[in-house]
């Protein structure tokens, strides 16, 4: 396979990563030999091509908005987040302690160890239901801060259909 970005490091494996643009990158511990690295990422080929295609359709679903729509979203985040974070909250009995709009890239929301909830403006570009689905996830990592089965179920009380909600954040 041609067209692939080798990044050596003090890493023990090697892994390969598909980025949003879908460029290849191969990360390998330092002393890795060509050789070597070429018979992986051959190894990986199957894997790659579904990446790239995978990537691509997601770039084809959700395109990098120009700056106006940026705006857009921006302020439909601004405007309806906070009362989303409001009502499930009420309705979970928690309390973040704020609510930040970012414009990440790679994730939808977190949530601070001090419980406090960012939400990027991208998010705003799915359907309503993977909105709700999200703002409830954040809110579940108030009370715990993993994806253990606990977490799950306190998502699933609230939203009992969360898993068809959380597929549409990956179309």
């Amino acid at each position: 396979m041609e067209g692939f970005e080798v990044i050596r490091s003090r890493r023990r494996t090697m892994a390969v990563e598909v980025t949003r643009e879908g460029r290849v990158l191969v990360r390998v511990p330092l002393r890795t030999s060509d050789a070597a690295v070429r018979r992986f990422v051959a190894d990986q080929t199957a894997w790659i091509e579904k990446a790239k295609a995978r990537q691509r359709a997601r770039l084809e679903a959700h395109p990098e908005p120009d700056a106006a729509r940026s705006e857009q979203l921006l302020h439909r985040a601004c405007q309806e987040l906070p009362p989303k974070v409001a009502a499930y909250a009420q309705r979970m009995g928690l309390r973040p302690t704020g609510i930040t709009i970012t414009s990440a890239r790679t994730r939808f929301g977190s949530c601070s160890p001090k419980n406090r909830l960012c939400f990027s403006w991208r998010l705003m570009d799915y359907p309503e239901e993977a909105i709700d689905y999200v703002v409830v996830h954040e809110l579940a990592h108030i009370v715990h801060k993993n994806h253990g089965p606990q977490f799950w179920a306190l998502v699933e009380q609230y939203m009992p259909d969360y898993r068809a909600r959380r597929d549409l954040l990956r179309e």
